[in-house]
């Protein structure tokens, strides 16, 4: 999202909050309850181009929404429960729950203590290559190679393209363009060449996953603790969509079986990657169904409703996006008015 967008919608977050509209409009918009999605928990890096900064929160963001989420009458549940009240139509107090991709170093050592402090249930969807030190952060790699550039070279769609890199504007240009071209072509080839970009510009993308990605040893201390779930994420945290039936399947097979391996037990909840309609459908969606997954998420913006009790392989989410680290912008959330108007009024979005 630009920054022209991300303050528009600002503006609009804070004029429903001023006004109250949301309020009136709650009791048809929030559904049943929300699954929080999260990546990082960090203290701000400080760095003037971040774009990944969208996926970082504040531990102090963390207990703030813990404690308003609270305060607005939600339940904090694990995803068990998520699944037993939508399965068995327990629609009391409406309830959130907190989710984390990817398995950052920070949810345990910046996450963990606020989830403790407030005895609060949470899980993390892991690929398991990225515990075993092999991940591919291509994303976070070519944010390295534009911060650190001043000019950038490239072939996109079969035409060089030279990107100025030296001001904010042009680096935030340059992400924009080349990351949603990423994002649209056959994901090996996209890792390649961000591998290539890596080192012309001396990023060690090897040493950047290794700094934040957890452990298996660090996996488990996590898995100790009671409130946490290990679910599972891909092997490789390759967008699924995009992949032929066989190695869709192995992805999510070969997670599957490696977590159990690794921790003692099935993970019975997933996370697909990337999430988005164009990396996740129907036929993923009835592939964790046949698999008996007790609940699979996207990144599709929504609240729950009692109808998700029939595609609990396809559950949207709510994100705590670190543009967005606002109380206010919360509560407006919360109430699911804003999903309504952008998913026009459907309380379902699993086509």
């Amino acid at each position: 999202m630009s920054r022209r967008s991300t303050s528009l919608l600002k503006q609009v977050l804070n004029g429903l909050h001023a006004t109250r509209a949301y309020r009136l409009v709650a009791p048809w918009t929030r559904g049943v309850g929300a699954v929080f999605m999260l990546h990082q928990v960090c203290p701000p890096s400080g760095e003037a181009f971040e774009p990944s900064r969208i996926l970082q929160i504040t531990p102090e963001f963390l207990d703030l929404t813990i404690a308003k989420t609270r305060s607005e009458g939600f339940d904090i549940v694990s995803l068990d429960e998520v699944h037993h009240r939508l399965v068995h139509n327990q629609m009391g107090r409406p309830f959130v729950s907190f989710t984390l991709d990817d398995g950052y170093r920070d949810n345990l050592v910046h996450a963990m203590p606020v989830f403790d402090a407030h005895k609060v249930p949470y899980a993390v969807y892991l690929p398991d290559r990225f515990a075993d030190g092999a991940a591919d952060l291509w994303w976070l790699a070519l944010e390295a190679v534009i911060r650190k550039a001043n000019r950038v070279e490239i072939e996109m769609f079969d035409v060089p393209w030279t990107f100025e890199t030296s001001t904010r504007h042009g680096k935030e240009d340059a992400h924009s363009k080349i990351y949603w071209w990423l994002r649209s072509i056959d994901e090996v080839e996209a890792r390649g060449v961000v591998r290539t970009l890596s080192e012309e510009h001396g990023v060690d993308g090897a040493a950047l996953a290794a700094d934040l990605l957890m452990t298996w040893d660090e996996v488990r201390t996590m898995n100790a603790n009671p409130l946490t779930t290990i679910a599972a994420h891909t092997s490789d945290h390759f967008a699924l969509a995009k992949l032929p039936e066989d190695r869709m399947h192995s992805q999510i097979d070969t997670n599957l079986r490696r977590l159990e391996e690794e921790l003692g037990e099935r993970p019975q909840h997933f996370s697909y990657p990337y999430g988005c309609e164009n990396s996740a459908g129907p036929r993923e969606f009835d592939w964790l169904r046949t698999l008996g997954m007790k609940t699979a998420v996207t990144t599709r913006k929504g609240m729950l409703f009692p109808e998700h009790a029939d595609h609990l392989t396809a559950l949207p989410r709510l994100s705590l996006n670190g543009d967005f680290q606002d109380v206010r912008h919360l509560e407006v959330l919360l109430s699911g008015a804003p999903f309504a108007l952008l998913n026009k009024g459907r309380k379902l979005n699993v086509s």
